[in-house]
């Protein structure tokens, strides 16, 4: 199977439960995306910014930052230098066992500087966006239940507007970072559509299986089992002890999007038997 089909396979089978009508979103991509940015990140050697963190009921939903810290694991596993870049309470919770940048300005002038003060520092290989909230044409921010929530929102936009390092972003409804680059194409969902755009957008039915559809690949071309070793319930626990929320539920329980723990590991499984790491 040619990387170009294996990639498709991987796209297929992550809107495959067409959750929140993403499969609407992959029409208008140009099949590969998934290759096209795991290629990206197989030549990362540097930093590599990592946004997540979307907020839900004063806290942080579970959706976003297990796939964030997924990758950071295997990015870390492969010799690159990956930053989680979310803001409080999240940031608090992650930054005593990663590496964090916490995002703490709170108007889009000030966000901007911020941005641009750290990629002139950090210097990073890439920038991703994993489940943030996406500006929308009014400048605010709206969850998938219409409700603004701007004032809980830290500001990631600028990160990947003004990256001069490829930008990649992971989303599952039309509101996130990256949704930008299809709004009109998705412009028919009951969702307030990101305006932010990136350049490899990456759509599945919950944004933590994108992180693993990028994995996989990473995993075939080292030649190492790195979806093997991820483990979303332990992920979760973490998160959950720490005060996450399922996005979908809003409750302190450990699943995503309303899903058990099971059914990532199930689609890590499909993943990994995709690319040669288990037995179908």
């Amino acid at each position: 199977m040619s990387e170009l089909h294996l990639s498709i396979d991987i796209e297929n089978l992550l809107v495959s439960r067409n959750l929140r009508h993403m499969q609407l979103a992959q029409a208008a991509l140009q099949p590969g995306y998934y290759l096209r940015a795991a290629q990206v990140l197989r030549a990362c050697d540097g930093c590599v910014l990592i946004g997540t963190g979307f907020p839900v009921a004063d806290t942080f939903e579970t959706d976003g930052p297990v796939g964030a810290i997924a990758l950071y694991e295997a990015l870390s596993a492969l010799g690159a230098e990956p930053i989680l870049v979310c803001a409080p309470p999240l940031a608090t919770a992650l930054e005593k066992d990663f590496r964090v940048h916490s995002l703490s300005a709170r108007s889009l002038p000030q966000a901007r500087q911020d941005a641009f003060d750290a990629l002139s520092s950090l210097a990073p290989n890439a920038v991703i966006s994993i489940e943030r909230p996406g500006l929308c044409a009014d400048g605010r921010y709206y969850n998938m239940r219409g409700e603004d929530i701007s004032a809980r929102c830290g500001i990631f936009d600028p990160f990947v507007e003004l990256a001069q390092c490829p930008t990649i972003a992971i989303g599952d409804g039309g509101n996130e970072i990256g949704m930008g680059k299809i709004a009109q194409a998705i412009s028919s969902l009951d969702i307030r559509v990101s305006v932010t755009s990136c350049d490899e957008l990456l759509v599945a039915d919950v944004s933590n299986w994108g992180a693993y559809g990028l994995i996989a690949f990473l995993g075939l071309w080292a030649r190492k089992d790195l979806l093997g070793q991820v483990s979303p319930k332990i992920i979760l626990d973490y998160l959950s002890i720490r005060g996450s929320v399922d996005g979908v539920t809003r409750e302190n329980t450990p699943t995503e999007d309303g899903l058990a723990a099971s059914t990532g590991c199930e689609v890590i499984e499909q993943l990994r038997q995709l690319t040669g790491f288990a037995s179908s």
